[in-house]
């Protein structure tokens, strides 16, 4: 029998539930590693941009899409338009692959946190350690499987009392850490170097085009925009699920604004946070890519600052695991919603459907670390760099099909339903539009441009 579509208690409860799956693992380590990469400011000057135009884009578009149909993505593409009924397949695709390998680095999140939580953190600086724990047999395993099972409960107890009830509680407290770990962290000096949090900051805020070439920016851009897929949880199905459970009566565009603000305020305050502090004790060469930058780069600079560095590194790490957690949690409901919309069964029956898929799933690709290993090359990757199963799910769900279901929306928006679809959905209740004239344009023409160069870029043709 299928049950009443919940709906968030208001307008509050959409924002901090979006927030919190937009405000991710993404945003905390990719963002400042791009930034630090991209020319500092650059990056950031681009990044903006691009969210209050592309970004808003897809966000609007997504949110629209699921207030207007009441469905989750897996069905909503297909009540609009049936022949895009492929397009909704790929969006439920995406977080299905995303949950197990998201759970797992969340079991990697847990595992420092746990270590710093007890005392015992200044043990996990160096690589050592990390590679250690996830080439471990069951280690691995255990941690992932407590992460998921905590995912679940949440999305188990439904929209209220699980999804908006989670976010209330964490996203405020998430939000003072990000600002007190930020702060400590612009305020940092190493006595040895003479480096100081100040200097890194300038590295992260003010622009250094020295030898950015038009190949150079161009690939920006697309870094950039890449990014914006993190940020704000868009091409996956969250969005349009969670656009599903606002209320008519509820002001969307305010809505969609303030998740805008929210989102890339928590973006640039993670580059606050982690640039300066890791500039200070490892330099400019500290800055390394995703795992790199999370689990070796920033416990080394707790290690650098002594006794102190064992208590903020406790915070930063329960601040990632808050993070993960309201990210972990929104990908699961895309996925139950969409099972809940298309076959007809309870949230129960769904959650313990795809959590146990899941975890299977999530098993096999931590065994790609040890019993399971082997080295593959994926597209624009360096030359020197192998990819094991997690990096595969990770290539397939957000290089590939995550700009295929982009273009399927833009297109289907932009000249099947047309642009009136989404504005005359945000508008219903009399708010204003403000952005009407650019959201056509680039719901039309622009992105969908910028989305193929993007998934272009991703099979190494450019």
């Amino acid at each position: 029998m299928k049950e009443k579509r919940n709906s968030f208690s208001g307008t509050l409860g959409f924002i901090l539930a979006a927030a919190g799956s937009a405000v991710g693992l993404g945003n905390i380590w990719r963002f400042p590693y791009l930034a630090a990469k991209d020319g500092g400011g650059v990056f950031l000057i681009v990044y903006i941009i691009l969210a209050l135009s592309f970004g808003f884009t897809l966000l609007v578009s997504e949110v629209a899409i699921g207030r207007k149909t009441k469905q989750s993505s897996l069905t909503a593409y297909g009540k609009i338009d049936k022949r895009f009924k492929i397009v909704g397949l790929f969006s439920a695709i995406v977080p299905f692959m995303i949950l197990p390998y998201y759970c797992i680095i969340g079991g990697w999140v847990l595992k420092y946190t746990v270590a710093f939580t007890t005392g015992r953190g200044i043990e996990t600086a160096g690589k050592e350690y990390f590679s250690g724990f996830i080439t471990q047999q069951y280690a691995p395993i255990i941690f992932t499987a407590i992460f998921m099972i905590a995912t679940a409960f949440v999305v188990f107890r439904g929209v209220n009392k699980g999804i908006e009830s989670m976010s209330k509680i964490l996203m405020p407290i998430l939000f003072f850490l990000v600002i007190g770990i930020a702060i400590f962290g612009v305020f940092t000096k190493d006595p040895e170097s003479g480096r100081t949090g100040v200097q890194g900051l300038k590295v992260f805020l003010i622009p250094d085009f020295d030898g950015i070439t038009a190949k150079g920016f161009f690939m920006i851009v697309m870094d950039a925009m890449g990014q914006l897929f993190y940020s704000i949880s868009v091409a996956m199905g969250i969005m349009i699920t969670y656009g599903s459970y606002v209320k008519k009566e509820d002001n969307l565009m305010g809505a969609v604004n303030q998740i805008e603000f929210f989102d890339t305020i928590v973006a640039v305050l993670a580059g606050i946070m982690i640039i300066p502090a890791v500039y200070v004790f490892m330099g400019p060469q500290g800055m390394t890519k995703g795992p790199g930058l999370m689990f070796i780069a920033i416990p080394k600079v707790f290690e650098e600052m002594g006794a102190v560095g064992q208590i903020v590194g406790a915070l930063f790490f329960i601040m990632v695991l808050f993070a993960a957690l309201t990210s972990s949690v929104s990908v699961l409901e895309a996925v139950v919603a969409s099972l809940m919309d298309k076959f007809k069964i309870s949230r129960r029956r769904a959650t313990i459907i795809e959590t146990t898929i899941a975890l299977v799933i999530g098993v096999i690709i931590c065994l790609g670390y040890n019993l399971l290993y082997f080295e593959a090359k994926l597209p624009n990757t360096p030359k020197d760099g192998s990819a094991q199963l997690l990096d595969i799910f990770d290539y397939i769900s957000n290089n590939i099909l995550m700009p295929l279901v982009a273009i399927g929306t833009c297109i289907l928006i932009g000249w099947v339903a047309k642009p009136k679809y989404v504005i005359d959905e945000v508008t219903r209740n009399g708010e204003q539009f403000g952005r009407r004239i650019l959201y056509t344009i680039m719901v039309k023409v622009i992105a969908p441009i910028l989305l193929v160069l993007l998934l272009l870029g991703a099979f190494g043709i450019i």
